[in-house]
């Protein structure tokens, strides 16, 4: 058993050495850079259109910030009633300022 243990750290640090080769090989190539997309999910783009900060958009739809964060991130989904109001924000983004004034 003992030898079985073995081998599987030897494979695991043989692993990893090959990767952190590869990846010494990479940077010498100048091949470091990745580009990574983030496309923002409907709820962030209708805050944005409102030009508000989180925590005044989840003050205009009556949550807590939090839970903006969480929809944005896309941990958690609003609820029927709370899509029709990020929909309506989407559409008429001056409605959703206005009802902070």
């Amino acid at each position: 058993m003992a030898s079985t243990k073995q081998a599987k750290r030897t494979s695991a640090g043989e692993e990893l050495g090959l990767k952190l080769l590869q990846s010494v090989r990479e940077m010498k190539a100048r091949n470091f850079a990745r580009a990574t997309e983030v496309k923002p999910n409907d709820v962030a783009l209708a805050r944005h259109g409102t030009g508000m900060s989180q925590a005044e958009f989840a003050a205009a739809l009556s949550i807590s910030k939090r839970t903006l964060q969480e929809w944005e991130q896309g941990r958690r989904c609003p609820s029927g009633a709370a899509q029709a109001l990020i929909r309506i924000a989407s559409k008429h983004p001056q409605v959703v300022r206005e009802a902070l004034a």
